[in-house]
């Protein structure tokens, strides 16, 4: 007999304002996480459990005492999805589209879409190795796989010049970074 999940959970409480902060030390403990992230998280609880605090639910304090303790660091945030993205290959507009995602504002984000382009050559040949495009291919491959490679590049955030310049490589013959 299938038993709801609904019926055997007891009602919590609603949140007042000691509950709410330890909410946001537990989840900013978890997770790397931004400050969109976390007023996200604070706002679902609010809407999921109610408020029983006076006024109105201190989010916006609670976020910037967050980052004032370091807890949250949208910067150092962004930099370490920057280089984690990098490191799995990807180019400087799915870095872009991920921290935008993320709640990173420009200015926090500016720094780790830099070096995201700075890194493009080596984020590119990480990918190409991946998926086994242009030099990294076992066999040449026809013009339906060329363009297939083309489009999982571009999708991946690389530059169109850059990734014609990788999938139309020879298999084993990998193109230098200064001719970019």
């Amino acid at each position: 007999m299938a038993v709801r999940k609904d019926r055997d959970r007891a009602a919590r409480p609603p949140l007042d304002g000691a509950s709410l902060e330890q909410a946001a030390i537990s989840y900013a403990g978890r997770y790397a996480t931004t400050r969109a992230r976390l007023c996200a998280y604070l706002v679902r609880k609010l809407r999921e459990r109610g408020w029983a605090g006076s006024g109105e639910p201190p989010v916006e304090r609670l976020i910037e005492r967050m980052a004032e303790l370091g807890y949250v660091d949208d910067r150092a945030f962004a930099s370490a999805r920057a280089a984690a993205l990098g490191r799995r290959g990807y180019g400087e507009r799915r870095v872009s589209g991920a921290l935008r995602a993320a709640g990173v504002t420009e200015d926090d984000a500016a720094e780790a879409r830099q070096a995201a382009r700075n890194d493009a050559w080596a984020a590119a040949l990480r990918f190409a190795e991946r998926r086994r495009i242009g030099p990294f291919a076992d066999v040449e491959t026809d013009r339906s796989g060329r363009d297939r490679a083309l489009a999982a590049m571009a999708r991946a955030g690389h530059p169109l010049d850059l990734a014609k310049r990788l999938v139309a490589a020879p298999p084993g013959q990998i193109p230098d970074a200064e001719d970019m």
